[in-house]
């Protein structure tokens, strides 16, 4: 009886976890750049052949067989989690400093006080001093960073013209001219494994190592004058969430049954030994 009880309980705390995810994508659905997270549930035939295979005693032995009784009686969980990180949609701004990347995968680097950090949010702004940063005010950094330690993109006062090329290259009108100069570049990079990455506040990705980071000379993925949208699907959340709140009233239920059958056990038992 308990053990029923005890893994109905399990899979409650598991659905509260998974509901916290979808939670969380349908808060970000109108979040620039943001890719939705997702809870990997491990099954029972999953659970049950990793232990199996960790057995650390003979299959046929008194042993064994307690200790895969043991391993049946494990409660659904939480396995893995991950990030997905396809495309969202394209929203035109016709604004000169708000960029999209168009490829999977790839990213922004920006500079934060806590170290340099990665992002697929492009909506981008000058600062007082015309430097190219972030809504929260970090930083976007050049191509060359990562040789120099040091560095940002800034534009003079005159710069009243502003054109971005599809491998991030930027270009500046002349003083009074139509005719543009070749300026600085952002830079862009692939991590070579993206499950490296760390979600973290402000749609920010941490990594390690810059090592684990190729810069990207020619990405073709930069689209001025446009905005990438959440990839989160709010229709699958919206039905997950149902799903998932369905699971938890089970699981209650369940455990409700459990309790019920428990007590009146119990109290039987103490009336007739009474």
């Amino acid at each position: 009886m308990q053990t029923g009880y005890y893994a109905s309980a399990a899979g409650m705390v598991t659905q509260f976890n998974r509901l916290d995810t979808i939670s969380n994508n349908l808060a970000n659905v109108n979040t620039v750049g943001f890719k939705e997270d997702n809870l990997v549930v491990g099954d029972f035939m999953r659970i049950y052949q990793e232990k199996r295979d960790e057995l650390p005693n003979a299959n046929n032995s008194q042993e064994g067989a307690a200790f895969i009784n043991r391993t049946m009686t494990k409660s659904p969980q939480i396995v893995d989690g991950y990030t997905d990180q396809s495309v969202g949609t394209m929203q035109n701004t016709s604004n000169a400093l708000d960029l999209a990347l168009s490829r999977e995968g790839i990213f922004f680097a920006v500079k934060t006080p806590q170290g340099v950090k990665l992002t697929r949010d492009g909506s981008f702004t000058k600062n007082d001093e015309g430097v190219l940063v972030t809504k929260q005010g970090y930083e976007v950094l050049p191509d060359d960073y990562f040789s120099n330690d040091t560095g940002n993109i800034s534009f003079a006062s005159e710069d009243s013209l502003v054109t971005i090329d599809k491998n991030g290259q930027i270009s500046t009108n002349l003083p009074n001219s139509a005719k543009f100069t070749t300026a600085q570049k952002l830079l862009i990079v692939q991590p070579k494994d993206v499950s490296i990455l760390k979600k973290e506040g402000d749609n920010l990705y941490a990594f390690d190592d810059k090592e684990n980071l190729t810069v990207l000379d020619s990405s073709d993925a930069v689209n001025q004058g446009f905005l990438e949208k959440s990839n989160v699907n709010a229709v699958k959340m919206m039905t997950d969430m149902i799903e998932t709140n369905r699971l938890v009233e089970m699981y209650q239920k369940a455990m409700n049954t459990q309790m019920d059958d428990m007590n009146r056990d119990a109290i039987e038992k103490l009336a007739k030994k009474a």
